[in-house]
């Protein structure tokens, strides 16, 4: 718990890596993992911290990756909770989860921005977004820098958050962003580069998950 605590204090959560450890079956031949799939996923943090997953990456739960039974390595999904509305892109780079009944295994930055932490499981829905890019970091060049503080499928909840972050941090936008099957809304705060830390640990002190983007 003390490690799960720490990790959220950080705040500053880039796009990469995940999982959970090596020991996975692999797919069948000739079976295509469905492009829209629903079902049940769940999370897992600090136990597996800095070990192997099965595509040989170390795992980090810090970023936003997840475990699949087939989906190829270095693919891209949007989960997006059913409950809340709230969504996240990650990258599959571990196999799993071998829980009947479930679908995914989010890593726990992962689970933080969609709210999955506490109740620990939640019907999701999972779109490979093919073509994807991830976006980069904070390292290099020197234009301006997004935190992204959430995305929804509901407009009216981005733009609720927007507001409350308006006062306190500045610059807040609101960008629509489209995938065959859903519209989402992404809430992203505007920094300088040489500020973007400070501002996403203000943020990550104040509960939210942070995604440093810059597009």
């Amino acid at each position: 718990m003390a490690d799960r605590r720490a990790a959220a204090a950080a705040g500053l959560v880039l796009l990469a890596l995940a999982s959970l450890p090596a020991c996975a079956r692999r797919p069948r031949a000739g079976q295509a993992p469905p492009a829209v799939e629903t079902g049940t996923a769940s999370w897992y943090g600090g136990e597996f911290h800095g070990r192997p997953t099965s595509s040989r990456e170390i795992y980090d739960m810090n970023d936003l990756t997840a475990a699949h039974r087939t989906l190829p390595f270095g693919t891209f999904v949007m989960v997006t909770n059913l409950a809340n509305g709230r969504a996240v892109v990650v990258r599959v780079n571990d196999r799993g989860p071998f829980v009947r009944g479930r679908v995914l295994d989010l890593s726990y930055a992962a689970a933080r921005v969609v709210g999955l932490v506490g109740p620990g499981t939640a019907r999701v829905r999972i779109e490979v977004l093919k073509g994807f890019r991830a976006p980069a970091g904070t390292s290099g060049g020197q234009g301006p820098v997004w935190l992204q503080v959430g995305a929804y499928t509901v407009q009216e909840s981005a733009y609720t958050l927007k507001r409350k972050l308006e006062g306190p941090f500045g610059d807040v936008t609101v960008s629509r962003f489209e995938t065959p099957t859903a519209v989402f809304y992404r809430v992203r705060v505007r920094a300088a580069a040489g500020e973007a830390q400070a501002l996403a640990r203000r943020l990550a002190a104040e509960g939210y998950p942070v995604i440093v983007v810059r597009d």
